[in-house]
């Protein structure tokens, strides 16, 4: 099973290697490695919130995830997406911009790095809003029961994720402002920038995950539909329709996906930067690194590690959440990857041993009224 899933993120990382050994040597080895683990570092919250979307759609759409899904992850958004944002930023043709991406290095991160707080703010944004969503969202179990419970009852205010959003974007915005005045007005155009960026993150969350959910929402009337009607034995349904339906649902949710992981790797992408700034260098690695998140995404969904685990998902949002805030907080301020990096692991480590406690007490409570009842139908009169 473990190999049959991580059989080509072995070949990739084997192949990945060696022709970043032939490219630059031991050296280059050393920095695809090291760029691999960084991704899986900053993108394992990243697998666990794929799971829970993927668990939903079914065996061709997973195949699709893994396939197209792998394509656009690696190569698009690990290699074209830094060049097209610096042909975009300097008002360049894409030739030109691969061209200074190969022939000069400082240059191109120079660019990439000028393009921060856009890609930051939009980012930001995108997972501001997953994180608010599920924080506000009443659900039977609950993780931090002192958070959730309260905020839970706060959700059934409309719109408030993105009354919040809204707000911390114009904090940030102002924040970049007030910065640019008391620096004798430099980079005064960033604010408005960081603000066009931010907006249109929101409404690519609205306009994606609103479709996607919403035909989510119909397959499942659909499908309770269809099985009211089976058991009545009033008709056998409409097979067509709800593949169709079903067709148009998975779309969406892979449409949904694939921005997930977009705003997920804008901090590895700008990370990478700290450790190198070869293109090649950095798809290779960021590549290796993104295919491991696809297998393990795959990896949970079979192994049913969610449906174990329970507070896994809680943790893989607040990790979301940390993450929103961190890219915020970066296009003013720096902060390192390692921390970064850290703060989704311990979050995600600290929901898991909570599931395992959690699955323990369970266990030893049904032991105990298992024992009862024994111990009952035994001392009871013959």
């Amino acid at each position: 099973m473990l190999l049959k899933t991580f059989g080509w993120s072995f070949a990739i990382t084997a192949l990945g290697l060696v022709a970043a050994a032939f490219y630059g040597g031991w050296t280059a080895f050393g920095v695809v490695a090291i760029l691999a683990v960084l991704e899986i570092s900053l993108s394992f919250d990243n697998a666990v919130v794929n799971a829970g979307i993927l668990k939903k759609m079914n065996a061709f759409w997973q195949k699709i995830f893994l396939t197209i899904g792998v394509l656009i992850a690696v190569f698009g958004m690990r290699l074209i997406f830094p060049v097209v944002i610096v042909a975009i930023s300097a008002h360049m043709g894409p030739v030109e911009a691969v061209d200074l991406a190969i022939n000069n290095k400082d240059r191109y991160q120079e660019l990439v790095t000028d393009a921060h707080p856009a890609i930051a703010a939009f980012g930001g944004m995108f997972l501001l809003m997953i994180f608010l969503d599920f924080l506000f969202e009443e659900r039977d179990i609950q993780w931090l029961r002192w958070i959730e419970r309260p905020l839970a009852k706060l959700g059934k205010v409309d719109m408030l994720s993105v009354c919040i959003s809204l707000i911390v974007l114009l904090i940030a915005s102002f924040t970049v402002a007030t910065h640019a005045h008391q620096h004798g007005g430099a980079h005064i155009d960033k604010a408005q920038t960081v603000l066009i960026a931010g907006i249109a993150g929101l409404i690519t969350y609205m306009v994606v995950g609103g479709l996607s959910g919403y035909f989510e929402d119909r397959l499942e009337e659909e499908e309770e539909r269809e099985h009211e009607e089976e058991e009545a034995a009033a008709r056998s349904g409409k097979p067509r329709s709800a593949v169709k339906l079903a067709g148009q649902a998975a779309f969406f949710m892979f449409l949904y996906l694939e921005v997930l992981d977009a705003s997920f790797s804008f901090d590895g992408v700008i990370g990478a930067f700290a450790i190198t700034n070869d293109i090649v260098l950095m798809a290779l690695g960021l590549g290796i690194g993104a295919m491991y998140v696809r297998s393990l995404t795959v990896y949970l969904v079979r192994q049913g590690t969610l449906d174990d685990y329970v507070y896994l998902e809680h943790g893989a949002h607040y990790a979301i959440g940390a993450l929103a805030v961190i890219l915020l907080v970066t296009i003013q301020y720096q902060i390192n990857e390692v921390i970064t990096g850290l703060v989704g692991v311990v979050l995600i480590a600290w929901s898991f041993f909570s599931s395992v406690r959690r699955n323990r007490a369970l266990a030893a409570a049904e032991a105990r009224a298992t024992g009862s009842g024994e111990k009952a139908e035994v001392s009871a009169p013959l």
